[in-house]
């Protein structure tokens, strides 16, 4: 039986442990974080294992095979290099740095070591993907945009972008590694951030973005935009979701949600969506368009925790959908973004 350990215990670590204790062939060994009431707190919720505020004390003791790393975005790194040197399959969550340097030396010893890795990019494994990617696959796509607009999460750390990211890195980063998922990587970006909107004295701290808008330019050829922020009081504010265009259908993919497709079933457009208006070259869109709905209909959380246990245990990654060398790319196209916003130019996205 191989040993699991986990380091951070806070809501994202528990999410993974509601998983890891439907599990009955690995061993729950040691449960990580700087509090040490939230380790003993897995500790009991589990049953098994035993609490830690130290890592390397933890590796030292217990000896684990796997872990799985949840911790804020900014303490990245010390971490992953001391698992690295101990031969420790690690599960990471996104995203895996805000310094795309130090990612690339962890990518890079990982391929050295010849080690196991997935990353938190639950997304990939929901079944939607399988309709999204037929449609790509069948229909040449002209362009995509993407939409995920919240609150600001109430968390501290959060709330100051040199911590977090901000929200295109820390949250939109799953709407963006669909994109790659779907359409490949990502050549060049540009990003314009806005700020003002959200107040000190709503929330006090707040050191990032409201809003910001970049154009994603994928090597394909294939154009795309993304509009991201954390603006929102009301969820009427905005609609969140990723539409890909064809010059004659589109498909509207809603995260972990459900995909619906346009302009291809027999029938679902009447003729009057192809009437033009004089002169103007725009079309009419049908009042009673309908289309294909195809909702998610599995746990794409569990199923991401389970293939990267699966895969420690038979030595077999081959079933992972982001390991951390794909994953980075994602966290290259994200970091670019950022550093367009800070330059006011366009960013070539790291390889």
């Amino acid at each position: 039986m191989k040993k699991l350990a986990m380091i951070g215990c806070g809501g994202i670590g528990g999410y993974h442990l509601d998983h890891f204790l439907k599990y009955d062939d690995v061993e729950l060994v040691g449960f990580c974080d700087l509090i040490s009431e939230r380790a003993e707190g897995f500790v009991k919720k589990s049953g098994k294992g035993k609490a830690f505020t130290d890592f390397r004390k933890m590796y030292d003791e217990v000896k684990p095979d796997m872990v799985c790393i949840g911790i804020p975005p900014y303490k990245h790194g010390e971490i992953e290099f001391e698992s690295l040197e101990r031969g420790i399959h690690m599960f990471v969550e996104k995203p895996m740095a805000l310094d795309l340097g130090m990612a690339k030396q962890i990518r890079d010893k990982i391929a050295e070591k010849k080690l196991i890795t997935a990353v938190g990019f639950q997304c990939r494994y929901d079944n939607i993907n399988d309709t999204a990617k037929d449609f790509v696959k069948n229909n040449e796509i002209v362009t995509a945009q993407s939409t995920r607009v919240g609150g600001v999460p109430e968390v501290d750390w959060w709330r100051v972008k040199a911590l977090s990211g901000g929200q295109l890195v820390e949250q939109t980063v799953h709407n963006v590694d669909i994109m790659l998922y779907l359409l490949g990587d990502v050549d060049s970006v540009y990003s314009v951030p806005t700020r003002g909107f959200v107040k000190q004295s709503e929330w006090p701290g707040y050191d990032t973005d409201d809003a910001s808008v970049s154009i994603f330019n994928f090597k394909s050829g294939i154009s795309a935009t993304m509009m991201t922020g954390a603006y929102s009081t009301n969820g009427a504010s905005w609609d969140s979701k990723l539409t890909l265009g064809t010059r004659q259908s589109r498909l509207d993919y809603f995260l972990l949600s459900h995909v619906s497709i346009y302009g291809l079933a027999e029938g679902d457009i009447a003729e009057e969506i192809a009437g033009v208006v004089k002169g103007d070259g725009m079309q009419k869109r049908n009042e009673n368009e309908t289309g294909i709905r195809v909702p998610s209909s599995v746990d794409a959380g569990t199923i991401c925790d389970r293939t990267f246990v699966d895969a420690v245990i038979s030595g077999d990654p081959s079933k992972i959908r982001s390991p951390y060398a794909n994953a980075y790319k994602t966290l290259a196209a994200v970091l670019a973004c950022n550093e367009s916003m800070r330059t006011g130019q366009a960013v070539k996205v790291a390889d």
